[in-house]
């Protein structure tokens, strides 16, 4: 258990939380191990078993402090916390969008250009970083075909044609024929016309979504090219997460859970539901809106943290434990490694693309959260991701 930023990270298993006016005491087996002042903190990623007593919340609750709850591998499970300060007519905005087609699409569209910048740039620093020419064209044919799927995102203007009354639910979009849902899911008018506009909004999503499947699978495919040191003790031929199938998908998993959390608390701060997103379909317990924002914060942060940390030797193949089923789990005290070293990188300074200001890497989600909210009032035209060169 450490404090990072104002965060406290409770990875030891089976440790109890309790009050003591105005602080929270941490124990393990009844041995007092931490006390921490509740305003030296602004929320709880609690990891694995971990009691938490009704008081503490109390006290978490009263001070603003959000508890976040992850399974021991770093899978978010789920937020508590008090009574939210929200913007309601920010959150009026932001469910009109995710309602409206052509706003959501407009939206997820950015988000997905976003990631797909970022991750050719990480491409094209491994291809000048390596030795191997060979392996220098791989990374470099890679990126330029990340660009190609980019500039047809970019050009790419849906346009629904609906099937004629009768037909076998065949519509197409852009030219490609595409099977969707009923143009009507109610008896009655009103439910029709809601029925429409979410196959329409299904239209424009899935096509986006391609666009990112596309880029995703050309990113991976050259991943393992990434390393430069410890590529035998970690390959990589695909993304695999629930369970992850080898150390590398391993380590992002449980990085992308830490970039959720921070995700998830800049969304909260400016007044965003982090479960209403436009990218990624709604579903219970899934924060889709902070999956949408740390989209292009994956390959910009989280990916290229963990092929640092493999490429300096600071985590090994010892560092991990196989399960039954092929599954892989990190240890204790390298979760805390990992932990420290993603808050050290957070206090890296870079100049945000669009603000031209010096930022905290740490504080780009909730630069980012502004942005988005910027949007969604009308003050500026589009969703600007954070691509950084």
């Amino acid at each position: 258990m450490e404090i990072k930023q104002n965060t406290l990270y409770l990875t030891t298993q089976n440790s109890y939380v309790s009050r003591d006016h105005l602080t929270l005491r941490i124990e393990v087996e009844r041995e007092l191990k931490l006390a921490v002042p509740i305003h030296h903190l602004e929320s709880i990623c609690v990891f694995g078993q971990t009691l938490i007593s009704p008081s503490a919340l109390e006290l978490c609750w009263e001070h603003g402090v959000p508890v976040n709850y992850f399974s021991e591998n770093g899978y978010f499970l789920g937020r508590w916390e008090g009574v939210a300060n929200t913007s309601v007519m920010l959150r009026r905005a932001q469910y009109r969008a995710a309602d409206d087609p052509k706003a959501a699409a407009s939206i997820a569209r950015q988000i997905v250009a976003g990631k797909l910048q970022n991750s050719r740039q990480s491409l094209l620093r491994s291809a000048r970083e390596t030795d191997s020419p060979e392996e220098e064209k791989a990374l470099r044919v890679a990126a330029d075909e990340v660009l190609r799927i980019l500039k047809r995102l970019r050009e790419f203007q849906p346009v629904l044609v609906r099937a004629p009354s009768g037909s076998d639910g065949l519509d197409a979009i852009d030219g490609q024929p595409v099977r969707t849902l009923s143009g009507s899911d109610g008896p009655d008018a009103s439910d029709s016309q809601r029925g429409g506009a979410q196959v329409e909004k299904l239209f424009y999503l899935d096509r986006i979504r391609g666009f990112e499947g596309q880029g995703a699978n050309i990113y991976f495919k050259v991943f393992g090219l990434h390393l430069r040191q410890q590529r035998l003790d970690f390959p990589f031929t695909q993304r695999t997460r629930r369970p992850a199938l080898d150390a590398m998908n391993c380590l992002l998993s449980f990085l992308y859970a830490l970039v959720r959390h921070d995700c998830i608390a800049a969304l909260c701060a400016t007044g965003l539901d982090p479960f209403v997103g436009y990218l990624h379909a709604d579903r219970p317990n899934r924060p889709g809106l902070a999956l949408d924002l740390m989209e292009e914060f994956r390959p910009l942060i989280a990916d290229r943290l963990a092929i640092t940390l493999i490429n300096r030797r600071q985590i090994e193949p010892k560092d991990f434990v196989p399960r039954e089923g092929g599954a892989f789990e990190l240890k204790k005290d390298t979760r805390k490694a990992v932990i420290a070293a993603y808050q050290t990188r957070k206090q890296d300074v870079i100049t945000h693309p669009i603000l031209n200001q010096e930022v905290r890497i740490g504080h780009l989600m909730l630069v980012q959260a502004r942005i988005l909210a910027r949007h969604l009032r009308g003050d500026i035209p589009e969703y600007l991701p954070c691509v950084l060169r």
